[in-house]
């Protein structure tokens, strides 16, 4: 099973909408993704849910997740409708609550192939973690588009 993250700036224009389908659109038809995981953090995460919740329309057959950087019972999230459910990533207990957010998108990184995200550069979470991506690519661990770019 394929499976993509997206992560981006927490404000986003809102004219990336429709690069943001097609992106998804060629990850599930030209690259086999099945499954995608999505947060619930700022504009760019908002737009994906969206986007990601109408391409499910299309594609029954894909699963939707929301990324919990916070366990579920001590922060309950409504998941958005059209999506399978949500994934807290393992072991997040013992990390620190202002990290959190950090290190469930590294987790995030590291097991999925594939990464859209929306990185202009500005300095943040956003800039550094598609930084680590960028060096995993390097050694074919994962493939990232950058609407941004």
């Amino acid at each position: 099973m394929k499976s993509c993250f997206f992560i981006g700036h927490r404000s986003v224009p809102d004219d990336i909408r429709e690069r943001l389908d097609t992106a998804i659109e060629r990850h599930i038809i030209e690259y086999g993704v099945t499954e995608f995981l999505v947060g619930h953090y700022g504009t760019f995460d908002c737009m994906a849910q969206s986007v990601l919740a109408k391409a499910k329309e299309h594609h029954p057959e894909i699963m939707l997740r929301l990324l919990l950087p916070y366990h579920p019972t001590e922060q309950p999230v409504k998941v958005p409708a059209g999506f399978d459910g949500s994934f807290y990533p393992p072991g997040m207990e013992s990390v620190p609550r202002q990290l959190a957010i950090v290190r469930a998108n590294q987790y995030a990184i590291r097991c999925c192939d594939y990464l859209i995200c929306y990185d202009a550069g500005h300095i943040g979470n956003t800039r550094e973690l598609v930084a680590y991506a960028r060096r995993r690519e390097r050694n074919g661990l994962i493939h990232i588009e950058n609407l941004a770019e």
